[in-house]
């Protein structure tokens, strides 16, 4: 019978948030928005190219004087450049508008910066004056020094390739970071859209006055359970929705939007990070879940359990404020209270997780911490519910609720 309960109210609270229009509005923004987003990264890369070449198919005339004598007059007049003494007269010539640009170089051009005075012409169209002034030095170097490969060395552009060895093994690297990390976005990303959602999840029978014939029938235990585990259910719905488009603008429109092909073959998948990640994050999900349901029991309506809420939220965000010495010194003091604290704990062991900083004795500590804590708040949440599900218009004593004994537990079947 309980079993049939638990499958009715998880179909029941599934089926009625996955119906409501507002749910779907809610869900939707998010790669509706990445949609938006990427419309307008199409239209505005295509316009950039369309502009870099009508800018590369465009010459311009300039004038220069060099007092560092670096500039080389053969590249510059191959460029269209000419040579003056009298600055004053090429700028007068740029105001008038019969020529295009005037660059005056510095006896330093390595401390002092390149004047160049230009006919405007819009504000990108203007970028293509610095572009030349500094390609002409760049160019004279280079011309200067007489060997291509020892001038691209010149201007620093030299790769490596670095591979790094733990115990003996390669390590992953930033590869390996990428896997676990996605936990800790998912996670971020479902709490906060589901909050909400977790908060009035007990407070609608509340409201509509309904709770009493709900107790009638089903064990409150059952109740709470069946929520919490449609809300996981409702989360990872969302999950695949968030997903989507991202998958699809990879697949279809990676070069329109100028994304580098991902080499997953490079990502490197540790079973033991994923395993630990996927257990912090379910335990801190229902942790947070739990004590989001226990919230809405004692309040009577969805304003007073706002401040509350918010609470929970900022101590679920604060780890972000801290992310620099998560990852730099894993160990701080700081670190440590973040990593230890029931409701900071999800999110700062995932990234210690993720770069490789957390032993395997602190994971299991915390997971074991997340479940026996989000079990208690369960049981908390459960017998909050059955005091104060009835309650509409104040708030649950506390004191009340734990002082009465369990003959004083509503009738269930």
């Amino acid at each position: 019978m309980a079993r049939h309960n638990l499958r009715t109210v998880i179909g029941f609270e599934v089926g009625r948030t996955l119906s409501k229009r507002r749910f779907w509005i809610t869900t939707l923004l998010v790669p509706v928005g990445i949609a938006i987003v990427m419309t307008l990264m199409i239209i505005g890369n295509t316009s950039a190219e369309s502009t870099r070449d009508a800018q590369a198919d465009a010459a311009i005339t300039f004038t220069y004087s060099d007092a560092s004598g670096y500039v080389d007059p053969a590249v510059a007049s191959k460029m269209g450049g000419t040579a003056v003494t009298d600055d004053a007269a090429a700028i007068a010539a740029v105001k008038a508008g019969t020529e295009d640009a005037h660059f005056v170089y510095p006896a330093d051009p390595s401390t002092a910066a390149v004047q160049v005075s230009g006919v405007d012409k819009g504000l990108f169209g203007n970028g293509a004056y610095d572009a030349v002034a500094k390609q002409l030095l760049v160019l004279s170097a280079q011309n200067e020094i007489g060997d291509p490969a020892l001038a691209e060395l010149a201007r620093g552009n030299v790769s490596v390739d670095a591979t790094t060895y733990n115990d003996g093994e390669k390590a992953a690297g930033f590869m390996g970071v990428i896997p676990p990390l996605i936990y800790v976005v998912v996670f971020f990303l479902v709490f906060t859209l589901l909050s909400n959602q977790m908060l009035t999840s007990t407070l609608e029978e509340k409201e509509n006055r309904v709770t009493e014939m709900i107790l009638t029938t089903l064990n409150p235990t059952t109740l709470i359970t069946g929520k919490i585990i449609s809300l996981f259910i409702v989360g990872f719905t969302q999950v695949l929705v968030f997903l989507a488009p991202v998958a699809i603008a990879y697949a279809f429109f990676r070069d329109s939007l100028n994304i580098p092909e991902l080499d997953f073959s490079a990502l490197t998948f540790d079973p033991a990070q994923m395993i630990v990640g996927a257990l912090l994050a379910i335990g801190g999900f229902a942790l947070f879940t739990g004590t989001l349901v226990a919230i809405g029991a004692i309040m009577p309506t969805a304003k007073d359990a706002g401040s509350l809420s918010a609470v929970l939220i900022l101590l679920l965000i604060m780890p972000l404020y801290a992310v620099s010495s998560i990852v730099s010194s894993p160990h701080s003091f700081v670190v440590q209270i973040f990593t230890y604290f029931p409701y900071s704990a999800p999110l700062t062991a995932m990234l210690r997780n993720a770069f490789g900083t957390l032993n395997g004795w602190e994971a299991a500590v915390i997971i074991v911490e997340l479940f026996l804590l989000a079990a208690v708040v369960l049981q908390l949440a459960v017998r909050l519910f059955r005091y104060g599900s009835i309650q509409y218009t104040s708030r649950v004593s506390l004191k009340t609720v734990f002082a009465r004994t369990r003959a004083d537990v509503a009738p269930t079947v």
